[in-house]
C-alpha cells in the first residue's frame, strides 16, 4: 500500500493513511474507538469571522454515529445578524475532510469544522462559506478554471516589555532571529499546530514592525501558508487563527490580526496569493512568461478592487493602514515585485533555473517545473476580513476579469513599471484610481457593483445589503482626518478592533 502519511504530521492522516479529503465518517469513528478519543467538538463560522464551538461528550458508539451523521441545531439569530429569531434554527453539519485532533483540549477531543444548513435541509444561501463554495463552482463552469489560493497572515504578539537583552531595532524586524526576535518560538510552536491540523504551512517568520508603547512589547510575525483548493485555503485561515489566539493565551501574551496597531508603525496585511489551475497545471504562466489568463485576472481584480475592500478591510482601522507612502497599497494597479500596487507579481521561477547546482556542485541536473510556483498576489486585505466573502469575492473577481471583453486593455493601462510614490512619477500616480478611505466609501462601492457580486446567484442581495449596512454602521466617513497624528485615538479605536476577525 502506498504510505500516503510518509511525513504527513496529521494524526490521524497518519493513522489511517489516507489523505484528509478522502476522510469518511467510518473513517473518523473508526479513530476515535482507536485512539479512546471522548469529545467531538463542532466548529462553525460565526458573523463576526471567529469560529463558534459545540462540544459534545461521546456515551456510546450509537451517540457518536448519530452526531456524524444529522449534524446539530443552533440558533442562527444569535451569529448572523441577518437572520431574524423568529425563523432562525440552523443545521450545523460536519465536514468530515476537516476533522482534526484538538491540540489545546485536557480531554482527547477531534475537532470538525461545520456548513450551515436551513430548516429544509438545504444549504444556507447567506453562509459565508456557502457564497464561496457557489463562486467556485461558477468560475469552474463558466470557464473552465479551478482557483487555488494561499493567505500571508501577519499578526503581532503584545507583552509586558520585559526583554531587557537583545533589543531588537525599531521597525527592522524583517526576518529577524532569536533572540532578537522574542516570539520565534511561540510562531514555531503555532505553524507544528497548525500543521498537526491539516493547515499546509510554507513558512513563518519574523515581520518588520517591532516596537515598545506604553510599557508593552509589540512583534510583529507572519505566517504563511502554500496555495491549495479555495475551500480549503479558507479553512485553515480560520483554524490558523484560532490556534494562534489559543497559544498566546497559553503563553501570558496577546496575538492580535489588527490591521493597525498605532501611527508611524508597521500594520499587518493579509495578502492572498492566486492561481487558476487547469487538468492540474498552473494557467498563471505561458511559455515562461506572465499569461493572458492571468492578466485578464489581474483586470478582474483591479476592477472589483474599491468593493472587494468591502470584506477584506472590514472595520475603521483598515482605513489606517492603506495610506500613501507605506508598503500597504492605496492606488489601483499592478506590477512585477512591486510592492507599491495592489496587485503584484511575485519573483518566480519561469526562466532557466540553476541556482541550485550552482550552490551545489555536487547536484545531479534534474529536469524540473518550477511553472507550477507562480501566483498573483492581492494585497490590501487584513485580519479584518470576513475571509470566506473575501475569498469569494476574489473568485468572482477573477472570473469578471476572464469575461470581460476588454480586459487585456485595462491590464495594460493599470500596469506601473515604477514607484509611483516617487515625484518624478507623480503624473503617473495621478492617473491612478484610489482605493476607499473609510468602511462608508467601501460600503457605496460595493453597492455600485453588487450586480457582478450578485451574477450565476453566488451573493444573495440581503448578504450585500447586510455588509454594507455594518459598513455604514461604523459611521466613518471623516475619521481618518479627524483621528489624524492623535495617538490617543487611535489606540481607542485600536483596542476597541483588537480582536477582529
Amino acid at each position: 500500500m502506498e504510505n500516503i502519511a510518509a511525513l504527513n504530521p496529521n494524526p490521524l492522516v497518519q493513522y489511517l493513511n489516507k489523505p484528509a479529503s478522502k476522510f469518511t465518517k467510518a473513517d473518523l469513528i473508526k479513530y476515535i474507538v482507536d485512539k479512546n478519543i471522548e469529545m467531538v467538538n463542532f466548529r462553525y463560522v460565526g458573523g463576526d469571522g471567529r469560529l463558534k464551538t459545540l462540544n459534545f461528550v461521546i456515551s456510546s458508539l450509537e451517540h457518536l454515529n448519530s452526531i456524524l451523521t444529522t449534524g446539530e441545531r443552533c440558533d442562527g439569530s444569535s451569529l448572523f445578524p441577518f437572520i431574524q429569531a423568529g425563523s432562525s434554527d440552523l443545521y450545523v453539519v460536519p465536514r468530515y475532510r476537516t476533522a482534526f485532533l484538538n491540540p489545546f483540549s485536557e480531554v482527547p477531543a477531534i475537532d470538525i469544522l461545520c456548513s450551515y444548513y436551513d430548516k429544509d435541509g438545504k444549504p444556507l444561501e447567506s453562509s459565508p462559506e456557502y457564497i464561496l463554495r457557489k463562486a467556485h463552482t461558477a468560475l469552474k463552469e463558466k470557464t473552465g478554471l479551478s482557483f487555488e489560493v494561499m493567505g500571508e497572515l501577519e499578526y503581532y504578539v503584545i507583552s509586558e516589555d520585559f526583554y531587557e537583552e537583545f533589543p531588537a531595532v525599531d521597525q527592522k524586524g524583517y526576518h529577524e532571529s532569536a533572540p532578537f526576535a522574542k516570539f520565534e518560538s511561540l510562531r514555531t510552536e503555532a505553524m507544528t499546530a497548525m500543521a498537526k491540523a491539516g493547515c499546509l504551512i510554507k513558512y513563518g517568520h519574523s515581520e518588520v514592525g517591532n516596537f515598545r508603547q506604553d510599557g508593552n512589547l509589540y512583534e510583529q510575525n507572519e505566517i504563511e501558508f502554500t496555495p491549495t483548493t479555495l475551500e480549503d485555503a479558507a479553512d485553515q485561515l480560520v483554524i490558523a487563527k484560532w490556534i494562534l489566539r489559543n497559544i498566546a493565551n497559553q503563553h501570558g501574551v496577546n496575538v492580535t490580526f489588527a490591521p493597525k496597531i498605532t501611527v508611524g508603525k508597521a500594520g499587518s496585511g493579509l495578502h492572498i496569493h492566486t492561481k487558476l489551475v487547469k487538468d492540474g497545471k498552473n494557467q498563471m504562466i505561458s511559455n515562461g512568461k506572465l499569461s493572458e489568463t492571468a492578466k485578464k485576472a489581474i483586470a478582474g481584480y483591479l476592477d472589483l478592487a474599491p468593493s472587494l475592500t468591502a470584506f477584506g478591510n472590514a472595520n475603521p482601522t483598515s482605513y489606517f493602514r492603506l495610506v500613501p507612502h507605506q508598503e500597504a497599497p492605496t492606488n489601483i494597479c499592478w506590477g512585477d515585485r512591486n510592492r507599491s500596487v495592489l496587485v503584484r507579481v511575485p519573483l518566480g521561477w519561469a526562466g532557466e533555473n540553476n541556482m541550485i547546482y550552482h550552490a551545489n556542485p555536487n547536484e545531479t541536473k534534474t529536469e524540473q517545473d518550477h511553472t507550477q510556483l507562480q501566483t498573483v498576489e492581492f494585497r490590501c486585505p487584513d485580519g479584518s476580513a470576513d475571509i470566506y466573502l473575501l475569498l469569494a469575492g476574489l473568485t468572482v473577481a477573477a472570473r469578471h476579469g476572464l469575461e470581460l471583453e476588454n480586459s487585456l486593455e485595462l491590464a495594460e493601462k493599470w500596469y506601473v513599471d515604477v514607484n509611483i510614490f516617487d515625484d518624478e512619477f507623480k503624473d503617473r500616480l495621478a492617473q491612478l484610481n484610489q482605493l476607499p478611505v473609510s468602511c462608508w466609501d467601501s460600503a457605496s462601492r460595493l453597492e455600485q457593483q453588487a450586480e457582478i457580486y450578485q451574477q450565476y446567484d453566488v451573493f444573495p442581495k440581503s448578504v450585500i445589503e447586510g455588509v454594507a449596512r455594518k459598513l455604514r454602521s461604523y459611521e466613518d466617513e471623516h475619521l481618518r482626518e479627524q483621528v489624524h497624528c492623535n495617538r490617543e485615538k487611535m489606540q481607542e479605536l485600536v483596542d476597541r478592533y483588537i480582536h477582529c476577525g
